[in-house]
């Protein structure tokens, strides 16, 4: 069994390498083409078969440099082969549009998100639609200049607004604060001996019986004593007596329930 990784090989005393037949084509003319791998960039139909090819579809692509820019920037173009009849497709780079465009070989599927109204535009269209969005700009950085003119503006009066009326409350004299500390005294002294007087006579209306006499509390044992020491006062004809309830706390008696049933409790021996 040979090796399998051989380190020298075996050369023949007969060899003669200038009989070695070396194949020389022309040299490839055009751009310099490379072969890379991958995906369909957008759904397609290809012209001789009618075969769809989906987006993503990965492929063994040549890609070669178009020769043209925009604005500095190679546009690129692959060659595919469709996977039915291995008619060759090729679609270039669009990076003005930040896409593909089909070249030769297949048509584009419909794409309703896509905006199929656009047109090649000219250098002069290009730049007469910058000078409007630049005019655009400077006319909405005006109006928002404008706005915040206004606000500042707006924002200064209210200080001032502010400020005037801390200073005349400033301005306010002592004097001034006393007498108004005076009136309000007065006024709660006028409530106070307005409350004062109808509770006198809330306390008159109380003490009084249906027939406008006096209620006179009498205490028991002072009664001879407030009448000996006051001979002359004279009393109304009627007084009604009044009892004073007393909170004083009684201790009730527990019942005997033994003597109840019967039972006699024996006497504790004298020790």
């Amino acid at each position: 069994m040979s090796e399998r990784k051989v380190l020298q090989k075996y050369y023949p005393p007969d060899f003669d390498p200038s009989k070695i037949v070396r194949h020389k084509g022309p040299k490839p003319t055009g751009p310099k083409q490379q072969t890379v791998r991958l995906m369909a960039p957008f759904s397609m139909k290809c012209l001789s078969c009618g075969e769809f090819i989906y987006k993503g579809r990965k492929f063994n692509a040549r890609k070669e440099h178009s020769g043209e820019k925009y604005y500095n920037i190679s546009i690129f173009r692959f060659y595919i082969r469709c996977t039915r009849c291995s008619a060759e497709i090729t679609f270039k780079t669009d990076p003005k549009n930040m896409d593909y465009t089909c070249e030769k070989g297949a048509i584009r599927n419909f794409e309703p998100w896509r905006d199929h109204s656009e047109k090649e535009e000219t250098e002069e269209e290009r730049l007469n639609r910058l000078e409007e969005e630049e005019n655009e700009s400077a006319m909405t950085k005006l109006e928002t200049k404008t706005l915040d003119s206004k606000r500042e503006m707006q924002i200064a009066d209210a200080l001032d607004e502010i400020r005037t009326r801390n200073a005349r409350n400033e301005r306010v004299d002592q004097e001034d604060v006393l007498e108004t500390l005076l009136d309000v005294k007065d006024e709660s002294q006028l409530e106070r001996e307005m409350q004062e007087r109808d509770d006198d006579e809330a306390a008159k209306r109380a003490f009084r019986t249906d027939e406008d006499k006096f209620v006179r509390r009498v205490i028991e044992g002072a009664e001879e004593t407030s009448v000996q020491a006051r001979p002359s006062a004279t009393l109304p004809e009627e007084v009604t007596r009044v009892e004073i309830p007393s909170f004083k706390k009684t201790v009730k008696r527990k019942r005997d329930l033994g003597a109840a049933l019967g039972i006699k409790k024996r006497a504790k021996p004298l020790v």
